[in-house]
């Protein structure tokens, strides 16, 4: 009996400890990687979230807005009665924003339009049914107290002035000389035009507006 019950225990092997360690360290270094990847792909998806956050942060600090009225003037016969110029009075729509870069491509001397020096980080876009220019002419002035640079900073105020058309301190130009972007565009009586004031960084401030059926000098266009 002994003998049978002997026999029937032959030939099995079993596991011993040395395999059960090997198996243990296995399992515990597939799952160290596979927490190791999970918790990578967290901390990307969380550093990729936190960029989004902050640029979108920077982007509505940096964002403009305009105040008070737009300024419409009217040039001369030289420009068939149509607007000269137009002005736009703007600061930072954030307290405690980023400043904004507003050098202008143009400055005046002696009350004509001449080229700057300095690039323009910021650009004007013109478009109405008939033109499109990414861009337009324009000057810098400030209203009230700023610092002696062309950063629009907290409680600065600037107004901007596109020029439609060449001005060389008396008469008006329809762009025979290099400053002015409408040419032989005009933008008279009933007209429907929009202009896009694209800092650096920041949203795009939209103005559009149309023209009265009747062109005074100085227009205010509500």
């Amino acid at each position: 009996m002994f003998q049978k019950l002997s026999g029937l225990h032959r030939g099995q092997k079993g596991i011993t400890g040395l395999e059960t360690a090997i198996i243990l360290i296995a399992f515990v270094v597939v799952a160290a990687v596979f927490a190791y990847t999970v918790l990578s792909a967290g901390l990307f998806a969380t550093e990729k979230s936190q960029q989004a956050v902050y640029s979108g942060i920077e982007e509505t600090q940096s964002t403009l807005e305009m105040r008070g009225s737009v300024v419409a003037y009217k040039g001369d016969s030289n420009i068939s009665s149509s607007v000269g110029k137009l002005e736009i009075c703007v600061s930072n729509a954030v307290k405690d924003g980023e400043p904004t870069d507003l050098t202008p491509p143009y400055a005046l001397a002696g009350g004509a339009l001449v080229e700057s020096a300095y690039d323009n980080p910021t650009q004007i876009a013109f478009t109405d049914s008939g033109v499109t220019v990414p861009d337009c002419s324009w000057t810098l002035s400030w209203v009230g107290k700023h610092t002696d640079d062309y950063l629009l900073e907290n409680d600065e105020k600037a107004v901007i002035t596109v020029w439609f058309h060449s001005y060389d301190g008396t008469n008006w130009s329809d762009g025979t000389v290099a400053n002015g972007f409408l040419g032989s565009n005009y933008v008279d009586t009933n007209h429907k035009f929009n202009l896009e004031v694209k800092p650096p960084s920041g949203a795009v401030l939209n103005v559009e507006r149309t023209t009265p059926a009747y062109l005074d000098t100085v227009m205010d266009l509500h």
